[in-house]
């Protein structure tokens, strides 16, 4: 099988058909030298309409593919939020439920001095002697406040124990805190003496409330 031969060029005589070309008279100028000015308009023009056109319109176009990117994502999310809508509906009942449970474990204004008796007879009620009952100033919160009490009892630890179980059991939240058992110099028994802060609290009324907002409100206003 023969290899087929390409027309050998001339590169001399087409570099002569550049040479001498009249500017005037563009139709009487050789195929080369035509074609060259040809190419050269052609990627002139591209160069051109890319500069002036093109690119703008491709940066619109990326812009628009973003934002289709974005509401296609934004459609997803809010449809998969459509498709679970009876799932979060049942979940924030469960929620509201859970909070109104939590809500009645916490006494109101009236309530609190029957809790402390509740505490005291607690204490009382495993022999234990109280030196010291002494409930502390409120401290309000968002929507609850909390009463703290200096307590001193003087009995056993398994009495402690017992103690500390049955302000568990109680129908209100109360909680120990800052527990400190010391032993009792003074007792012959061999008794010991534990300090603590027990903590109540307390849910605020409706006038306990916007009493507190028209306070934020009125420090908020007084900021600017």
């Amino acid at each position: 099988m023969k290899t087929p031969k390409f027309p050998a060029v001339d590169f001399q005589a087409t570099l002569r058909d550049f040479q001498n070309l009249n500017p005037k008279d563009v139709g009487a100028w050789p195929l080369a030298p035509r074609i060259a000015v040809l190419l050269g308009g052609f990627v002139v023009i591209l160069i051109a309409g890319w500069w002036f056109w093109w690119s703008e319109q491709l940066d619109m176009l990326e812009s628009k593919r973003q934002g289709e990117v974005k509401l296609r994502d934004e459609y997803t999310f809010k449809k998969s939020q459509a498709v679970n809508l009876d799932l979060y509906v049942q979940q924030l009942n469960e929620i509201d439920r859970s909070f109104g449970a939590l809500l009645k474990q916490l006494p109101n204004k009236s309530e609190v001095e029957a809790l402390l008796v509740e505490i005291n007879q607690a204490g009382l009620g495993r022999g234990l002697q109280f030196e010291l009952f002494k409930p502390g100033a409120e401290q309000i919160k968002d929507f609850y406040a909390e009463l703290p009490i200096d307590v001193r009892i003087t009995g056993t630890y398994h009495d402690f124990g017992a103690f500390a179980g049955d302000i568990g059991k109680l129908s209100r939240i109360v909680t120990l805190n800052n527990i400190s058992i010391t032993q009792n110099s003074q007792s012959k028994d061999g008794s010991l003496t534990m300090d603590a802060v027990t903590k109540t609290f307390r849910y605020l009324d409706e006038e306990e409330l916007a009493a507190k907002k028209k306070a934020a409100k009125a420090a908020k206003e007084g900021k600017k």
